[in-house]
């Protein structure tokens, strides 16, 4: 999840995508993500199982910032909210903050 392109990145493990990204978008939780406004999908991976998920996630978590970004962009280069595929709405522009 990213709040916008080159934004603020966030790495997550869920069994239940669609449920995540709604969390996301309506700020559910107060924390990391609702602070720094992380509610775009940018990426995702699918696994075989959730222990296989965590392991991939504790993985990326430990990965360079430039890592991050190289992933997301060789599979999404505009950093596309991949949830509008799934009928979610498109999200307002962000304005980041300087």
């Amino acid at each position: 999840m990213a709040s916008w392109r080159n934004g603020t990145l966030y790495i997550g493990v869920t069994s239940d995508l669609m449920a995540r990204i709604v969390q996301h978008r309506e700020g559910t939780f107060d924390g990391f993500s609702k602070r720094y406004g992380v509610n775009q999908l940018v990426w995702f991976a699918m696994a075989d199982t959730m222990d296989a998920a965590i392991t991939r996630e504790k993985q990326l978590k430990v990965w360079k910032r430039s890592w991050k970004i190289k992933l997301i962009e060789t599979d999404n280069p505009t950093w596309r909210d991949l949830a509008e595929d799934w009928g979610f709405e498109p999200l307002p522009t962000p304005i980041p903050s300087s």
